[in-house]
């Protein structure tokens, strides 16, 4: 469980996690999260997609498929596969690793339009570092639904 020290209800939540812990002698873990003064492209496009993907009610891995690659950034991510063997044409997508810094950067964008106009999610930019951290602790609050 990850904990916003800047929340008073979050303060209170990891207080009681840790004496409940101690007070049953369980094994516990604490450590503290790095704020990143950027936030990476790629971990930034992850957390976006995730974000969007609680906000709509659906998988992660489909809103990625779907959404961003299919729907939002074809052109970017889109191209044919020709099997070796058997000749069959079939289309594909691209990982998200294999694009440049420049493509990531147009489907990320693309996709902030696309969750705003046509979904009314917003999405933050990389630099609102203070709702990127709580869409952080929202997304690792509820993996269960992603």
């Amino acid at each position: 469980m990850l904990y916003n020290p800047e929340k008073p209800i979050d303060v209170q939540r990891a207080v009681e996690k840790f004496k409940y812990f101690v007070k049953h002698n369980k094994v516990f873990e604490l450590s503290a999260k790095k704020v990143p003064k950027t936030y990476p492209q790629l971990k930034y496009a992850h957390l976006i997609m995730s974000w969007f993907a609680l906000e709509y009610g659906e998988q992660l891995e489909y809103i990625k498929l779907e959404y961003f690659k299919k729907l939002v950034n074809p052109s970017i991510f889109q191209y044919e596969f020709v099997n070796r063997i058997t000749g069959e044409v079939r289309i594909e997508y691209k990982s998200l690793a294999n694009l440049t810094k420049d493509e990531l950067t147009l489907a990320i964008d693309r996709f902030r339009d696309y969750s705003s106009k046509e979904a009314g999610i917003y999405l933050p930019e990389p630099k609102d570092l203070a709702i990127i951290r709580e869409i952080e602790i929202q997304l690792k609050n509820n993996e269960q639904y992603l």
